[in-house]
């Protein structure tokens, strides 16, 4: 009964106040955020919910503050709004806003940081390794960055969503082309090993695993194509798995999320080998709202809609902030 109560008192609130749906921005996935932001202050405003977009640029805070703003949902993608800046900017101004703060969200941007603490929680993920641009033009450093490497790998730079900048290198010939496409994007990237299997993610929406999917890429693997092109992917609900192995996922994703303190809303990609074993790969602490992206489909086959997604969203992002 208690959390019922909670769940009222949130929804008034929300119903009571301006929430303001920062998009857009100036990374290298506006145009995702564009449609993730537009698709949220949709469902808002057809809720009724006093609703306003904008496009986040040098001007944000003025901006919140002219709209009088109660209010963030954050649907920004990609550096500078998904990696903690805009949290804390809202932090500072004193404006509660959806989806993980700023360490959680800072630490699963940056890849290299989220294998850290994966390592350290004792999570299984692929083996990996850290090479710095400034290394590249240092011989004696580039031989032991790359010494050992066992192809196929997967390069990615260290700080960029989307599965940008990311490339599966099956031979040394391959190598030298992807990482100057990782480096173009980011000074570090993470050289990690490629394991084969069955792709999965995990949405986790307040402190509960949502139904597991399967990702079926048209491509090599599930590239920016295959995430925001129509027919370009298939979104199996169930995996092709054990359920076993689906309730091992379900577990291993909600400990990645207390792993790094994230809080309301996060989807996990992991890949599930051919022994069944489940390897986590990223973290995702603002997931696409698109008609093509994955959260809404996990939250579609547990029975909640998209707009009451996006509500949910709100009150369990509200819930530490009405009720500590």
């Amino acid at each position: 009964m208690a959390q019922r109560k909670k769940s009222v008192d949130v929804r008034q609130w929300i119903e009571g106040k301006r929430i303001g749906v920062l998009y857009g921005g100036t990374s290298s996935e506006r145009e995702i955020s564009l449609a993730s932001g537009a698709a949220v202050l949709n469902a808002l405003r057809g809720r009724g919910i006093d609703a306003v977009g904008i496009d986040a640029g040098p001007d944000l805070p003025q901006r919140l503050k002219t709209k009088k703003i109660d209010f963030a949902y954050i649907a920004l993608h990609g550096p500078g709004g998904e990696d903690g800046t805009v949290q804390g900017m809202l932090e500072v101004m004193g404006i509660p806003y959806a989806g993980c703060g700023v360490l959680s969200s800072a630490l699963a941007m940056d890849k290299i940081y989220t294998k850290r603490i994966l390592d350290a929680a004792g999570l299984p993920t692929p083996r990996w390794r850290v090479l710095e641009k400034r290394a590249v033009s240092n011989p004696a450093a580039n031989r032991g960055s790359r010494a050992g490497l066992r192809f196929p790998v997967v390069v990615k730079p260290s700080a960029q969503g989307s599965a940008i900048g990311v490339s599966v290198v099956r031979n040394a010939a391959g190598l030298a082309p992807a990482l100057a496409a990782a480096f173009a994007l980011d000074p570090r990237i993470l050289i990690e090993d490629y394991i084969a299997g069955t792709e999965i993610t995990v949405g986790i929406l307040g402190n509960k695993p949502l139904p597991v999917i399967e990702i079926v890429p048209r491509n090599e693997f599930y590239d920016f194509e295959s995430k925001y092109t129509a027919g370009c992917s298939q979104h199996l609900i169930p995996p092709r798995l054990p359920r076993a192995v689906i309730r091992k996922a379900q577990t291993l994703a909600y400990d990645v999320f207390r792993a790094l303190n994230c809080r309301a809303v996060a989807r996990i990609d992991m890949i599930v080998d051919r022994a069944r074993r489940p390897w986590i790969l990223e973290v995702n602490t603002i997931p696409g709202m698109t008609e093509t992206s994955l959260l809404p489909d996990a939250a579609r086959a547990a029975g909640i809609d998209f707009t009451e997604l996006v509500l949910k969203i709100i009150e369990y992002s509200l819930m530490p902030v009405l009720y500590s």
